[in-house]
């Protein structure tokens, strides 16, 4: 083990979270008591919030000088959130947890510990999930369970954005600018040594949660286009099986015409047909659609995120054009 106290960057999202910060600020406070060996900096990523979660970040900022905040000038979501936290990071080692409390704080300690055995990423996977309703967990499963097997690359399943990286990792993450964010994905894509750390998810502390089914498919739908083409390999199946429907169509009908008196003549059979031919191609159409509106929106080059003020970096130069950190 080094000599130097390792220094442990901590980052927290925040989307209107008055009800949860407090407890969420003392739960870290006391995180850092029982590592005495190690140095903390929680850095706090406000994506825009409307309470007092401003508010409440610029007071505990003032009396602990651990304490980091970027504030975004709009709601950027949870993935850009996090990955602005990785920017200014400067630790040695980088966790990321909600702010919610259901990644418990006190399981970080583990986490370092497997560090300093020599692992580079240390993630935690969901024993329990309490609190959850069964169309959650079911789904949450699922989705673990689909993006595995479609990925070009193994994806932990049971798994979020719970983890310690090394800088190693971290120094790779920041030179992976995509805009459509899965940072489980790109995390895995990394490499290196990794471990899962198993634990029991607890049920919210308190507040609502900021992810509804809306953003929930939006996020399985950028997990599922960032790290997998076979999508675009399932509308070609769906082109070819129509295309062999089709060949026996016409082979049923031309056996029909030449060598039996049954011939009936009807608009069943080709509404039919134009019914399964427009729906595969309206499919295919809409796959290679979401493919090209993420190509358009990478060539576009805007920033992931904007900064409107950043509290607790008196030594930092600050952030780039790109949003990024200098």
């Amino acid at each position: 083990m080094p000599d130097k106290k390792n220094l442990i960057s901590i980052v927290v999202p925040c989307l209107d979270e008055e009800d949860v910060l407090p407890e969420t600020l003392a739960r870290l406070d006391t995180l850092a008591r029982a590592k005495p060996d190690c140095k903390f900096e929680f850095i706090f990523v406000d994506d825009g919030s409307h309470d007092d979660t401003n508010r409440i970040l610029r007071a505990a900022a003032e009396h602990d000088d651990r304490l980091r905040v970027v504030m975004f000038s709009r709601n950027f979501g949870q993935q850009i959130a996090v990955t602005a936290g990785i920017d200014v990071a400067r630790g040695d080692a980088v966790v990321l947890m909600d702010s919610d409390l259901q990644d418990p704080p006190e399981i970080v300690i583990q986490m370092i510990d497997r560090w300093r055995e020599g692992y580079d990423v240390v993630y935690g996977t969901r024993i329990s999930r309490s609190g959850d309703d069964w169309f959650k967990r079911s789904s949450a499963r699922g989705f673990s369970r689909v993006i595995n097997h479609l990925s070009e690359i193994p994806i932990p399943e049971d798994t979020g954005d719970f983890r310690l990286m090394s800088r190693a990792v971290v120094e790779v993450l920041k030179l992976m600018p995509e805009r459509h964010r899965f940072l489980r994905g790109m995390v895995a894509w990394t490499g290196f040594r990794q471990i899962a750390l198993p634990y029991d998810r607890p049920e919210r502390f308190a507040g609502k949660t900021k992810y509804p089914l809306r953003k929930m498919v939006r996020y399985a739908l950028d997990g599922l286009l960032s790290f997998s083409t076979k999508p675009l390999q399932l509308s070609i199946a769906l082109g070819l099986l129509a295309a062999g429907l089709a060949v026996l169509g016409i082979l049923y009908a031309l056996v029909m015409r030449f060598f039996t008196s049954v011939w009936v003549e009807g608009w069943t059979a080709l509404m039919m047909a134009v019914l399964f031919l427009g729906g595969v191609q309206l499919v295919s159409l809409g796959i290679m659609g979401e493919y090209v509106g993420r190509i358009y929106r990478e060539v576009q080059r805007r920033p992931l995120y904007v900064v409107r003020e950043m509290v607790g970096f008196d030594d930092h130069p600050g952030p780039d054009r790109t949003g990024r950190m200098e």
